[in-house]
């Protein structure tokens, strides 16, 4: 399924919401246990953030449209948005390389893009 180019508006939700440590930190553990997602308790726990606080972090990354939500049972089951990442990534990248020559990653990797 094709959706429509991130928006800038979009772009900084996703960067807003991911500018925060703990919110840094549950995304990256999401993106850790991959499209199965983790329960908010086991997020909890993992992090060692109390649920309250857990609460309002994922309401934000929820906001932003970078992590999915999805009840099993009694548990809300949190998984990352990797389309919208990928978006995101393809936002910041999409004039990559049009002033002539092509950025180099740290290390001196080439950046991947469709351009590059």
């Amino acid at each position: 399924m094709t959706h429509p180019p991130m928006q800038k508006q979009d772009a900084l939700a996703a960067l807003a919401a991911l500018a925060h440590e703990t919110r840094l930190d549950v995304f990256r553990l999401l993106v850790t246990a991959g499209p199965d997602g983790l329960a908010a308790g086991e997020i909890a726990d993992r992090l060692g953030v109390q649920a309250a606080t857990l609460s309002h972090h994922l309401k934000e990354l929820k906001s932003a449209r970078v992590v999915h939500c999805r009840r099993e049972g009694r548990s809300l089951i949190y998984s990352p948005d990797f389309a919208a990442m990928g978006d995101l990534v393809g936002f910041l990248s999409e004039n990559c390389c049009e002033a002539g020559g092509c950025a180099t990653a740290p290390g001196g990797g080439s950046v991947t893009t469709d351009r590059c």
